[in-house]
């Protein structure tokens, strides 16, 4: 029975639509999964090489591939059946899953595997990650696409949260092997939800060859008003405010001198901030100054990344963590959500290819920077330096984009 709470019906109203509900399911399942694996591969790889650079260098290779093949993901979004793409992209990570877990089980697992291993995951993303991105705003009507984004981040950021404690508890009762495992399994939910599904919108084919579909892309982006400004603040943020969960291992390890369940407790906080943040934006109405509103958050998030950087006290880490959480995810929703409200269908797979694009290139370039500059200057101030910078270049786009209509604080001003 559907809830009569006018603030349920607002924050859930999505879910009115069945398609989404069945991507939706699936998506959460293999997102557990994910980051079932992710919280064991993170320490194993930290336990095994005891240096930071390679933990920035496992997110790097996994990234690596969607910064070379995603424009080209893209175009193929724009002129294939974008259920097919997302199906052979879940094959080729789910297969990977399931090798990871054979190394481990035969004790030959090297790390030159698991990073190996990273990049073919990241190849399968290249190409799913602009298919999926331009299949969800096929789901919903237009009217509740940012509210159905939002839903989207909150099943990510569950995820988040219920992945690593099973992990946690995957990893200490079964060991890694199991882990990797189940993350296999989990892909099988998003195939099903992918079968199941009506897609209403397949792309016409098309005669142009790949660089002219790209170009166009391009040209659309440069030319659609506000657009290129949209993609380039997403790849600072990410730069700067995304890339640190990555390394919480070595805080755990080398400022709260813990082990896994400190770990795991960390990546709840954060993680729980992050539904919160969804959740406070799937329930808000149509904000007039939306664009305003994500350099605020963005502004948010950096201060309290650099809190929690020299924090010493475990249970304000959390609340700070959570904090960031709430950030990280309200503006990389509201990011998203003016991203696709001005974009066609036709031109959707190639904008968000590059939009993703700048949005995960910021994540490994941050990440790699990270693991070099953590052993000279020390976890604790590399992180402060990053919230600190984030918050300095979100201040400068209040100030200096003013003028451009999405970041104008009041209607008054834009007059």
């Amino acid at each position: 029975m559907i809830s009569q709470s006018p603030i349920l019906n607002r924050t859930f109203r999505a879910f009115r639509h069945r398609d989404f509900r069945v991507m939706w399911c699936g998506a959460c399942a293999s997102t557990i999964g994910t980051f079932v694996q992710q919280f064991a591969q993170s320490w194993l790889v930290y336990d095994i090489t005891r240096n930071s650079f390679y933990l920035g260098l496992d997110l790097f290779l996994g990234q690596l591939p969607i910064i070379l093949f995603s424009l080209v993901g893209g175009v193929f979004a724009d002129r294939m059946d974008r259920r097919k793409m997302l199906l052979g992209s879940q094959y080729i990570q789910m297969t990977c899953a399931f090798v990871l877990a054979a190394l481990f089980f035969t004790h030959r697992i090297a790390i030159w595997e698991i990073l190996a291993l990273s990049f073919l995951v990241g190849v399968g993303q290249s190409f799913g990650g602009p298919a999926y991105s331009a299949l969800l705003p096929t789901l919903v009507p237009s009217e509740d696409l940012a509210n159905a984004i939002a839903l989207n981040s909150i099943q990510f950021n569950l995820a988040r949260v219920l992945g690593p404690a099973i992990g946690c508890f995957a990893y200490a009762t079964l060991a890694a092997t199991w882990c990797f495992a189940l993350n296999g399994v989990s892909y099988l939910a998003v195939i099903a939800s992918l079968l199941a599904i009506h897609v209403q919108f397949v792309p016409p084919k098309s005669k142009d060859s790949i660089l002219k579909s790209m170009k166009q892309g391009l040209v659309f982006i440069r030319q659609r008003h506000g657009l290129s400004s949209l993609v380039f603040l997403a790849f600072i943020a990410t730069l700067f405010g995304f890339s640190y969960t990555g390394f919480l291992p070595v805080i755990v390890q080398t400022v709260f001198h813990q082990g896994a369940q400190t770990y795991q407790l960390l990546l709840i906080s954060s993680g729980a901030g992050s539904i919160a943040g969804g959740l406070l934006v799937a329930a808000s109405e149509k904000l007039k100054q939306q664009g305003y509103v994500v350099l605020l958050t963005l502004i948010g998030l950096g201060a309290s990344i650099a809190g929690f950087a020299w924090s010493r006290w475990l249970s304000l880490s959390c609340l700070l963590l959570f904090l960031s959480g709430v950030a990280m995810m309200a503006s990389a929703s509201l990011l998203l959500s003016l991203v696709q409200l001005i974009v066609s269908d036709q031109m959707r797979g190639r904008v968000m290819s590059v939009y993703n694009l700048a949005f995960r290139l910021g994540m490994p370039l941050g990440a790699l920077a990270m693991g070099k500059v953590i052993p000279i200057v020390g976890v604790s101030t590399a992180l402060a330096g990053t919230g600190l910078a984030l918050v300095g270049i979100a201040i400068c786009f209040v100030i200096v984009m003013r003028d451009v209509p999405i970041f104008r604080r009041s209607a008054r001003q834009a007059a």
